[in-house]
């Protein structure tokens, strides 16, 4: 953290929608101070089709988007990370890797607009709704004064934006 910018890892078990969604934002938002990752526990290997109409219809890139494994970056090699996000309740609950240089973390639970199976419209509309919340948080985490908070009040800071 030290150089002013920092690395965030999004967490969702299957890696295909919410912590896309997370990732994308956070990189176009970050506008390079942060660089944003997402990853699964047990990755589906592709990003959902709705994530990926959600953020073109957004104007956000989606280039290089993948559906991966946690494991890419807890290996050796891996850039280190400043935060990690689980963005859904089932990653929150795993036993997660052993993360390089401790990692500030927080549980920002979203709803899965993946699990919506009543249409198309309706899981259109549970995307967006993911989004507008993703952003929100994001948001506020991008705001806050990282040079003015020690690690027990970041923390503080991260799980309130995680209840909102």
């Amino acid at each position: 953290m030290a150089d002013g910018s920092y690395n965030v890892l999004f967490l969702c078990t299957g890696n295909s929608a919410r912590s896309i969604l997370a990732e994308a934002f956070l990189n176009a938002e970050g506008r390079g101070r942060f660089h944003a990752f997402s990853a699964g526990s047990f990755p589906k290997g592709t990003v959902h089709p709705g994530a990926l109409r959600l953020l073109r219809e957004s104007g956000l890139p989606t280039e290089g988007l993948r559906s991966k494994s946690w494991d890419e970056f807890a290996a050796p090699g891996a850039p280190a990370m400043d935060f990690i996000f689980t963005v859904c309740d089932n990653a929150a609950g795993e036993v997660c890797p052993v993360w390089p240089g401790l990692p500030v973390s927080a549980h920002w639970g979203i709803p899965d607009p993946a699990a919506v199976t009543e249409g198309e419209d309706a899981q259109m509309k549970a995307f967006r709704e993911a989004l507008r919340l993703l952003q929100n948080r994001i948001r506020l985490f991008i705001a806050l004064p990282f040079d003015k908070l020690d690690r027990i009040a970041l923390k503080a800071h991260l799980d309130s934006i995680g209840k909102g």
